[in-house]
């Protein structure tokens, strides 16, 4: 199992970051737009995410279109948040979100665990594939939940 852990300051109070983290309608916002992610029917498509609910993601990663359902499992307001992949392309993914308060800042930090299927193979598409191309997609993320949280903060008069 593959373990990547990135974080990033945001200058902006922990609720406010806390509740942009589970926007699910901000969450497309803050990929990558080439990989054309969308949610679709079957989970919660916007709003805030709550505890035991489910969303369905469809993106393009590598060049295949993809479906991910993951479920929001655990949830302590305002400190953290993990969804668990309940259906889609790995053998096991998680993704805890953590918040702490620092001075005026947020401190965000992504907890990413998973693993690939087909045994050795998957393995090794891990190590020297994957782990890369992840870690690269939640700094991406990051960026830009940083940039969509300041400037909701600013315009909302701090």
């Amino acid at each position: 199992m593959v373990i990547i852990s990135e974080e990033i300051r945001l200058n902006a109070p922990i609720e406010v970051c806390y509740d942009a983290a589970r926007d699910i309608g901000l969450h497309p916002q803050t990929v990558r737009p080439r990989t054309k992610e969308r949610t679709l029917p079957g989970g919660r498509r916007d709003g805030l995410m709550e505890k035991g609910e489910k969303v369905v993601f469809e993106a393009v990663h590598f060049g295949v279109r993809q479906r991910l359902e993951s479920v929001a499992e655990e949830m302590e307001r305002p400190d953290f948040f993990v969804d668990r992949m309940s259906r889609g392309a790995f053998r096991h993914m998680s993704h805890r979100h953590e918040f702490e308060t620092s001075g005026q800042e947020t401190i965000v930090r992504d907890i990413l665990q998973f693993a690939s299927p087909l045994g050795p193979f998957g393995r090794l598409f891990d190590t020297l594939v994957l782990k890369r191309y992840m870690r690269s997609f939640i700094r991406y993320r990051q960026r830009q939940l940083k940039r969509a949280v300041e400037q909701m903060y600013t315009l909302e008069g701090q």
